[in-house]
């Protein structure tokens, strides 16, 4: 059953359990989290959310049977593990024929020590996706560190190949290092199979192949492409077509073997009509159409989807005359691939002029899109999701529900032939235009409730439909509106950061600098922010200090108060950064950046500048000035509910309480911070917090869990591509004492184990440090009220 949970807002202070639960409650994905202040408000969030409750569970009582409840509250864990990004195959809709000898073989191939990369080559629709996702299914035992699927289609040149990797590895393109160093740091140390389709369209990103292969020793590749990427060491299969009915002589038997090339017609008519067999008056024709077809899977679940309408015969007979007309025109094309092609085409003219105009149309999405983009994106009159059953139901275009919205999405084949019939209408820029022009107001209505109650679910809608949005930028960025690039890039700041995809930004703003345009004084203000805020730990402090102070003084000249705060913080950040730090021009940056957001009501940026104020505070020696600061920026976050800005706040409190010697009170507000992170999936919080608890070990003398702590916090940083500096560390001065002592030895073996902890078991560790009772006084700890590195990650602001 879903949760609904109402909280009437209050101006006094919680009890701390009650506290705990709200945050449990609040990063749960099956609960619904909402505030009301009068009774009205809370009839009208009732009315709305029943009547949505009701709506879905009509939906789904047609397609799919009831889900299991889920546990009770008693039962449920305090938090739930994130899920691993490296053991990510599809789910087939259909079942594979055919292809057990081959599948063996190619198991046998990658099981070999020699060989470490694998392209499994063919034309478009013979399958290759298909056969690379069942070999990776049967060898997940072989590889503990995962078998990763890594979809290409969707990338439009091949400079996006690393971040498409990355994305899926978990990887956070932050911009602090190229992201090529990035992912051989991730994979350095696994034993993983990365499976890379559709690479024929990205052929020029192979260098990127080799590097990945040089810096990870134990990792293999299994490439899916119409070319091999001609690299040293690759070995190809070609997968071959479906097995083809032998010649017969006599009539069809019943108990005859199917080959694999009929097999697969009857299980895809059956999903369009339930009742269709095989029967002495249609397997002739059936055989016929495979062996027409040339055993192509594609081509013949596209024929078989017509058998609705269609015997087989007639079927037979429509297939004969227009693939006869089809294929003479395609000469120059291998015979799979004209069967293929035409058999598209051939399924496309069966439509009617409304869907056919839609597919077309349909051609400009990148990867899945939603059916609201679809209804605003294209032109076509009369009822989109009408239109767009009709395309499913003949295989062209195929859906599926993901976060309990529906998506659809292309083959990459049958968009490679809507983009040419889309290209011969001259019509193309027209409907990029209009892609980008939708996804630019999507995305920036999406980031008006990025930061606060919703941004889980933002978040969430912005990454399903990240390649789209990716789209939307390349191609603002090729027809020069740099205005508009940087407005888009600003109004998800947010998502950028919590999404990992920093990296790309920066990139983009790159371009607009580089690119000899007049820029605009905002725009230019936009784009100097982010290369100097994202450039901290990758640059020097002297190169990244003048773009900042040029943005900070562009934003003033503009009146923009709330966007100069932001810059005045990553400002007065890197007045700090370096061998020589400037303290007084930080402090003076860090007090006009509080004073500005706070006069424009921007609590998620005053949050921000708290946190870089107590940072400086800490090098500064003033570890309680600098928890002053801290517990500001908490009493903000809990006043927007924002998640981010939670455990953001909760992980710095818990170090300014560490360095006071309150190691209980510090316990506490480390265990809210690090189960935060956890419930929002999100690593970068999560070493961040493992990292507290490091100190808090460390003081109190337990040396297996600082070790623990210490290899599992820096294994999930290299894992998840972040930067990792531990001369800037907090918890670092702790470990250069004990590797320095007398149990070091003891130190050294616990993080080699702490390296192979999973996150859920180093959670486990570092809550086990927590006392089993609300702590009733201060403790006092044996740490000196000394300095204490502050912690540091590349964040767009480096506050975290």
């Amino acid at each position: 059953m879903p949760r609904l949970i109402y909280i009437k807002e209050t101006e006094g202070a919680r009890e701390p359990r009650l506290t705990e639960l709200l945050d449990r409650i609040r990063t749960d994905d099956r609960a619904s989290f909402k505030y009301f202040t009068e009774p009205a408000e809370l009839g009208e969030l009732l009315v709305g959310d029943l009547a949505v409750l009701l709506a879905e569970r009509f939906d789904e009582s047609r397609s799919t049977p009831p889900a299991p409840a889920p546990p009770s509250e008693d039962q449920l864990p305090p938090q739930a593990p994130p899920p691993k990004p490296v053991s990510a195959l599809p789910s087939p809709l259909t079942q594979l024929f055919g292809r057990e000898e081959e599948g063996r073989d190619i198991v046998a191939r990658l099981r070999d020590p020699d060989v470490r990369l694998l392209t499994l080559t063919g034309p478009g629709g013979i399958g290759k996706t298909r056969l690379a996702i069942d070999v990776g299914r049967r060898l997940e035992d072989d590889f503990p560190d995962g078998v990763t699927f890594v979809p290409l289609a969707p990338v439009e040149n091949p400079g996006q190949v690393p971040s498409a990797i990355a994305q899926v590895l978990g990887v956070r393109d932050t911009g602090d290092l190229p992201i090529e160093r990035k992912l051989v740091t991730a994979l350095r140390d696994r034993r993983a199979l990365l499976v890379l389709d559709n690479f024929e369209h990205v052929l020029p990103a192979a260098d990127l192949v080799t590097t990945l292969l040089e810096g990870a020793p134990a990792l293999k590749l299994l490439v899916t492409s119409r070319a091999m990427l001609r690299l040293s060491g690759e070995h190809a299969v070609e997968v071959s077509p479906l097995e083809l009915p032998p010649a017969r002589t006599g009539p069809w038997r019943p108990d005859a073997p199917v080959p694999a090339s009929v097999a697969l017609f009857v299980e895809r008519a059956r999903s369009v009509k339930p009742d269709f067999e095989l029967t002495p008056e249609n397997a002739d024709a059936v055989e016929r159409i495979s062996t027409r077809l040339e055993g192509v899977p594609l081509a013949i679940e596209l024929a078989a989807a017509r058998i609705r309408l269609l015997s087989p015969a007639t079927l037979l007979d429509r297939l004969d005359r227009r693939l006869a007309l089809l294929v003479g025109g395609q000469r120059n094309l291998p015979p799979r691939q004209q069967a293929v092609r035409s058999t598209i085409e051939w399924s496309t003219r069966l439509l009617g002029s409304r869907e056919r105009n839609l597919l077309w149309q349909l051609g400009g999405f990148a990867g899945r899109f939603s059916l609201e983009a679809a209804e605003a994106v294209t032109d076509v009159s009369g009822e989109v999701l009408s239109l767009l059953e009709a395309l499913v139901d003949t295989s062209l275009l195929r859906q599926q529900d993901r976060g309990g919205r529906t998506y659809f999405t292309l083959l990459a084949t049958v968009r490679e032939y809507a983009l040419e019939k889309l290209e011969e209408q001259g019509l193309v820029e027209k409907f990029r235009n209009r892609h980008m022009r939708y996804f630019v107001d999507w995305g920036r209505r999406m980031g008006v409730d990025l930061i606060g109650r919703q941004q889980r679910e933002r978040v969430q809608s912005l990454h399903e439909e990240r390649d789209n949005l990716r789209a939307a930028v390349r191609h603002l960025l090729e027809v020069r509106d740099s205005a508009t690039t940087s407005e888009f890039a600003w109004a998800l700041l947010p998502y950028w950061w919590i999404g990992g995809l920093l990296g790309e930004v920066h990139g983009w703003m790159d371009e607009l600098l580089d690119g000899g345009d007049p820029l605009s004084p905002r725009t230019r203000a936009v784009a100097l922010y982010y290369t100097g805020a994202i450039g901290y730990w990758q640059e020097s402090a002297e190169s990244i200090l003048p773009n900042l102070a040029e943005s900070v003084e562009l934003f003033r000249g503009l009146g923009a108060g709330a966007d100069e705060g932001i810059a005045l913080i990553s400002l007065g950040l890197a007045q700090v950064t370096g061998p020589q730090p400037d303290i007084p021009a930080a402090v003076a940056s860090l007090e006009r950046s509080l004073d500005l957001l706070q006069e424009a009501g921007h609590l998620w940026g005053a949050g921000l500048a708290q946190i870089a104020f107590g940072r400086v505070e800490l090098l500064r020696k003033d570890p309680r000035s600098a928890l002053t600061h801290f517990q500001a920026a908490l009493r903000l976050a809990e006043q927007q509910q924002d998640a981010l800005a939670l455990t953001l706040a909760l992980d710095h409190v818990g170090v300014g309480e560490l360095l006071v010697g309150s190691v209980d009170e510090a316990c506490t507000d480390m265990k809210r911070g690090l189960q935060v992170s956890v419930g929002l999936h999100h690593d970068e919080f999560m070493a961040l917090g493992l990292e507290g608890f490091i100190g808090v070990a460390a003081v109190r003398g337990d040396v297996e869990r600082a070790g623990l702590l210490t290899g599992a916090a820096r294994a999930l940083r290299e894992r998840a591509g972040m930067f990792n500096p531990t001369e800037y560390a907090f918890a670092d001065r702790f470990v250069r004492e004990i590797r320095s002592g007398r149990d070091s030895g003891a130190f050294e073996r616990s993080y080699e184990e702490g390296r192979r902890l999973s996150p859920t078991d180093a959670v486990d560790v570092a809550l086990g440090l927590v006392p089993a009772t609300p702590p009733s006084a201060v403790a006092e700890a044996a740490v000196p009220a000394g300095s204490a590195a502050p912690a540091a990650s590349p964040s767009p602001t480096g506050a975290s």
